[in-house]
């Protein structure tokens, strides 16, 4: 997977390739759906939601460039394995997930293989951030929305980066938004295909 899947489309981080190599994607999917755990694609884990393509996983963690001393918002923690993703990269992750039972099984999964320690899974809606743990250094949302949330807007620390699918279900692109002095700016990264975000202004 590192190699074809990451290495081989420009992922060059050598933090990203390394967590990406460490963390057990198999450990975070379904049980009938081990057999594909590293398959280029992503994956049901129930509840109309997926955990991404380990390119997209890997693209959105090098976007963010973290050093290791941030603190990060995932919007979307599905099964956990971004968030586990992230928290080798970050110093702390905070991660919302709307469905209580991803939440759940986010923080069993977490928990199980030891990567608990400095991500904290928060039950909640995610298109509206978390501003108990704002401002964050980074964001990383991992589902679509028509346009960039004002709320994770405003929780993103000056000189902040964050990365988000936006437009409509057919048709998204993954932005990489930079805060600078109030002044919002961003550029494409790639074409994406995520889940809807569900939540957030009342979009969804």
């Amino acid at each position: 997977m590192v190699e074809k899947q990451l290495r081989r489309r420009g992922i060059h981080d050598a933090r990203v390739l390394a967590a990406m190599e460490q963390i057990p994607r198999e450990e975070f999917v379904p049980l009938e759906s081990r057999f594909v755990a590293y398959h280029d694609g992503p994956i049901e884990i129930g509840d109309r939601q997926t955990i991404s393509q380990p390119y997209m996983t890997a693209l959105m963690a090098q976007e963010l460039a973290l050093s290791g001393a941030e603190t990060v918002l995932e919007v979307g923690a599905g099964c956990g394995y971004a968030a586990a993703v992230l928290g080798m990269l970050a110093a702390r992750v905070v991660t919302v997930e709307i469905v209580p039972r991803l939440a759940e099984l986010a923080r069993a999964n977490l928990r199980r293989l030891g990567r608990d320690s400095n991500i904290e899974v928060v039950l909640g809606d995610g298109g509206c951030g978390f501003a108990a743990a704002a401002p964050y250094d980074a964001i990383s949302v991992a589902a679509g929305a028509p346009e960039i949330p004002a709320a994770l807007v405003e929780q993103l620390k000056d000189a902040g980066r964050m990365v988000i699918p936006v437009g409509s279900r057919a048709d998204q692109e993954l932005l990489v938004v930079t805060k600078r002095d109030g002044k919002v700016e961003s550029h494409v990264a790639t074409q994406c295909r995520f889940v809807l975000l569900r939540g957030g202004e009342g979009w969804s």
